[in-house]
């Protein structure tokens, strides 16, 4: 593989960009079409990260890039001071799919961190309480706020001082590293247990809480599905003690899990839904659904220049009819058909601890493969980058894992090759 062209760019970048940026490989794309992608260099990648989980519709879908051509040409920007056609067709739509049966009120900004900010705030100003209970290995964001409540790794909070408002930290419910003792056969169970006992006895008035914020799985932190008891307990929580339940889908909503929402599977009813990432197929927006009663907050209390994006509002109209009318049923399929195939490859592979996930949001963590379940960092690193030098672009989250999370139009002739150079890839660098 030649990478002459990326490599000079690659020293462009070093002199001018933030060295702030983690970098997965050396690619440097030049176009993209579906679940493909191709570098300066012309060489041909199976893109199974899909912008981190945000080209929902694949790269450059025509209908996503009609809707931006003829939105750009009516009008690119009109400030929320006034009022757009879009805007108000985006938000009776993310309202009519909303994961609660109250009516909902939907509020748009432009990214993952800002939809969390905003939910943090209306929480705030809703409840008149001052504290909140966030999960250890999450990932919300990285202005201070939302820093608050992200804890996937230390380098995102080293040098950044004490938090800017008062989270406290719990175990996300991994039922494969568990790091309480179980209180039950329901591991998550026995972390809303854990709560209730210790921390609402401890370190968190429950009349303090204004909100309990949480992946329904859990991202950056490895692709952690939790058990099936988990939501439950904590929808029954929060409701005693009159507690907000904020779930986080910026990375698991939008179709990616075979339905709208994660929240979903569960059957459960949140009060504010945080979104970004897939909701306009690659053109920034963030936002969250809230329940009528909860976003009672007065005009000015909060606001943005670019909320309501025309560009954007009409990019994620047309991800959600594509998702509706597809790809949201394709994302269940494929995602199972992933599941299976990489459940065989397991029985190959004694480094592959554990395969989980749902629709197309799935996770492998390798292991040191001797039984003991030792995350195998340094392994899954060089998956990634023998990947990679094969053709296959990826990621990792957690200490150990890599997350699948390629378009929801993918097919699976186009999978079947991505899996196929995944597993040679672990083959290669187990030996």
């Amino acid at each position: 593989m030649k990478l002459d062209k990326a490599q000079e760019l690659l020293k462009r970048d070093q002199a001018v960009v933030s060295p702030s940026y983690p970098r997965a490989a050396p690619f440097v794309m030049e176009r993209g079409l579906g679940a493909e992608v191709w570098d300066v260099d012309g060489n041909r990648f199976i893109d199974f990260a899909a912008g981190i989980a945000v080209c929902t519709t694949g790269h450059s879908h025509p209908k996503v890039v009609a809707a931006i051509c003829d939105q750009a040409e009516r009008f690119i920007h009109i400030s929320p001071d006034y009022y757009h056609t879009v805007w108000v067709e985006l938000s009776e739509r993310l309202a009519e799919i909303a994961p609660f049966s109250e009516p909902a009120k939907v509020f748009l900004g432009n990214s993952g961190t800002e939809a969390v900010e905003a939910a943090i705030k209306l929480a705030l100003h809703h409840t008149g309480r001052p504290l909140f209970i966030g999960f250890q290995g999450g990932f919300h964001g990285r202005t201070l706020g939302s820093l608050a409540f992200t804890s996937s790794k230390t380098i995102q909070r080293r040098g950044f001082g004490p938090p800017a408002i008062g989270v406290t930290q719990v175990p996300y419910p991994n039922a494969y590293r568990q790091l309480l003792r179980p209180t039950g056969d329901d591991y998550g169970e026995t972390v809303v247990n854990y709560i209730e006992d210790q921390v609402f006895k401890s370190v968190v008035p429950p009349e303090d809480c204004a909100a309990i914020l949480v992946e329904p799985i859990l991202g950056e932190g490895g692709y952690v599905v939790p058990p099936p008891g988990f939501f439950p307990a904590l929808r029954a929580l929060c409701d005693r003690h009159g507690i907000l339940l904020i779930v986080d889908e910026v990375q698991s909503g939008v179709g990616r899990t075979g339905k709208w929402w994660a929240i979903e599977h569960w059957e459960v009813e949140p009060d504010i839904v945080c979104f970004a990432k897939g909701i306009a197929s690659g053109v920034p927006m963030g936002g969250i659904v809230a329940r009528e009663s909860v976003m009672d907050w007065p005009e000015g209390a909060h606001g943005n220049t670019y909320g309501g994006n025309p560009l954007a509002c009409a990019a994620a109209l047309a991800t959600l009819d594509l998702v509706e009318e597809q790809l949201m049923v394709n994302a269940q399929s494929m995602g199972d058909y992933a599941m299976d195939a990489l459940e065989e490859m397991q029985s190959r592979h004694p480094t592959i601890g554990e395969v989980r996930g749902k629709g197309l949001m799935i996770g492998v963590e390798f292991v040191d493969g001797n039984g003991t379940k030792q995350p195998a960092h340094d392994l899954r690193e060089r998956v990634i980058e023998e990947a990679f030098s094969r053709g296959l672009l990826i990621l990792g989250c957690g200490e150990s894992t890599v997350r699948l999370a390629p378009a929801l139009s993918i097919e699976e002739g186009l999978l079947d090759e991505g899996l196929r150079v995944m597993e040679e890839s672990i083959s290669t660098v187990s030996t």
